[in-house]
């Protein structure tokens, strides 16, 4: 079976959150920095696959294209795989290409 979720406590989520006020960080920049820490975690567990990672959020990936570009994420140089090849393309010219 899978592993058992970790999810903060009511207590550890106020005191981050009565941290986060008296360092005087904004309300906005606050839900900002959770929005981009759950969209991450998001895409962490889904291997950086958007389209994974949409469903889980219960967003379209659409809206997670859109949702990045607003919190200014760019999650391609996280990526750890290269991308697949065309699948139009033959072996030959893609290696010209490449050079």
């Amino acid at each position: 079976m899978g592993q058992k979720q970790s999810y903060p406590t009511s207590a550890e989520l106020d005191a981050l959150v009565r941290q986060m006020y008296q360092a005087g960080i904004s309300y906005a920049e606050a839900v900002q920095e959770f929005r981009k820490q759950f969209v991450l975690t998001a895409l962490r567990e889904a291997n950086w696959n958007e389209s994974k990672a949409a469903p889980v959020l219960r967003m379209h990936r659409n809206t997670l294209r859109r949702t990045l570009r607003e919190l200014n994420l760019d999650i391609r140089g996280l990526r750890k795989s290269e991308r697949r090849p065309a699948r139009n393309i033959d072996t030959q010219k893609q290696r010209r290409l490449a050079s």
